[in-house]
């Protein structure tokens, strides 16, 4: 592998490891699937025409599929969810999703519209939104209501946070990191889960920041500004728990 290719993947590593848990559920199978994938991607040469990101999205779905094929087909199938979360979660393009998954463009958008149907019969429940700007907080609400969603409460500090959590019981958490003078995101989720059990989405304007490998991570990261389908997609695998055998 050149220096050059080391370089891009790199770069490619953290929206990666993003993906992987995303597909998966949670951090730790995750990054076991990118381990899996970067060894088979330094050990043979990757295609001429595939980007390092698209090369390891490729790789995680089909590492995935290889270790648990028989449990890929539970729910929404592994590729219309591995397409959902390239096209809406990586922002890639239906072209570059069908690439890094060996598929032509007219059977990536087959599945993609069936993966959209989908989403319509997503299992709903209960949002606590952690948001310290009211504007920003008003859009997402709206979101999470299109998305199908019940509303637990809306906290725009730590503090009240960690006091709707014990009130309201949410069934999903969707938290900003940054809360300004109001306190800390991640803080206030991990004072939560001490107590309340709840899937977590992050919502970021610098995923590549959270996602060093270095410290506990969460299994959910949004990039922010985000788009209605993101949330949707972002969603649906945090109240489904991702593709993990149970």
């Amino acid at each position: 592998m050149t220096d050059l290719t080391r370089q891009e993947l790199v770069k490619a590593l953290p929206y990666a490891r993003r993906f992987a848990r995303a597909l998966v559920g949670d951090q730790k199978t995750g990054d076991q699937l990118v381990a899996v994938a970067l060894k088979e991607l330094m050990e043979s040469p990757a295609r001429n025409d595939l980007s390092a990101r698209q090369a390891l999205y490729g790789l995680l779905v089909s590492a995935f599929m290889k270790r648990h094929a028989q449990d890929a087909t539970v729910g929404m199938p592994l590729r219309q969810r591995a397409l959902l979360l390239l096209t809406s979660l990586e922002e890639q393009s239906l072209s570059s999703s069908a690439q890094a998954l060996g598929i032509t463009d007219e059977e990536a958008a087959a599945e993609l519209n069936k993966a959209r149907e989908g989403l319509q019969g997503i299992a709903q429940t209960s949002v606590l939104i952690i948001e310290d700007e009211p504007i920003i907080a008003m859009d997402i609400q709206d979101l999470v209501e299109r998305c199908g969603h019940r509303i637990a409460g809306v906290a725009h500090t730590e503090a009240d946070a960690v006091a709707l959590a014990a009130k309201t019981k949410p069934g999903l958490i969707l938290a900003d990191i940054n809360l300004g003078g109001g306190g800390d995101g991640m803080q206030a989720v991990g004072r939560i889960l001490r107590t309340h059990e709840a899937p977590v989405i992050f919502v970021t304007a610098y995923p590549e920041r959270l996602l060093t490998g270095e410290t506990q991570e969460p299994s959910f990261v949004i990039t922010k500004p985000f788009e209605p389908m993101t949330l949707a997609v972002a969603t649906y695998q945090a109240v489904t728990g991702g593709v993990t055998p149970v």
